[in-house]
């Protein structure tokens, strides 16, 4: 079962706010309500994942649209996995991940993303950041054995 985690409903809650601002500081759009909701429960339960299937239709509505407005693959079209690497060198998806990609729930998508953001080894976050839409010139990166520096 895929969680969705407290960052992704911090992330949509702020999505919302922008979208949505509170027209006199104090109302809440519907969507951050219901989001905001979940995330107080989160918050008082020390939770770091909702479940998915339990998560209030208002608020997973909310979430889901968040969602829409992300980045669906993590993929650079440099792909080690069809060379046979477990897990790919460009986009840090394991073998399993790219192939089952399009049957994933958004869930099973954004806690992909999460584990490799976090571990931040893929060439998305380093050399080739600039195909992610990331600048490259901003991000350091160590010389590959047998290129030049």
């Amino acid at each position: 079962m895929a969680g969705i985690h407290i960052t992704d409903i911090e992330a949509a809650i702020n999505f919302w706010r922008e979208k949505k601002p509170s027209p006199d500081g104090i109302t809440l759009a519907p969507e951050v309500r219901a989001l905001a909701e979940v995330y107080a429960l989160m918050v008082f339960y020390r939770e770091q994942e909702a479940d998915e299937f339990s998560m209030p239709q208002p608020a997973l509505r909310a979430w889901l649209a968040w969602y829409d407005s992300t980045p669906d693959t993590p993929c650079i079209a440099i792909c080690s996995t069809s060379q046979g690497d477990e897990e790919c060198k460009g986009c840090g998806r394991s073998f399993n991940e790219v192939q089952l990609w399009t049957e994933m729930r958004p869930a099973e998508k954004r806690q992909t993303w999460r584990r490799i953001t976090l571990s931040g080894q893929a060439w998305r976050f380093n050399r080739y950041a600039e195909r992610a839409g990331g600048l490259a010139s901003e991000v350091t990166t160590a010389p590959v054995q047998g290129e030049p520096a």
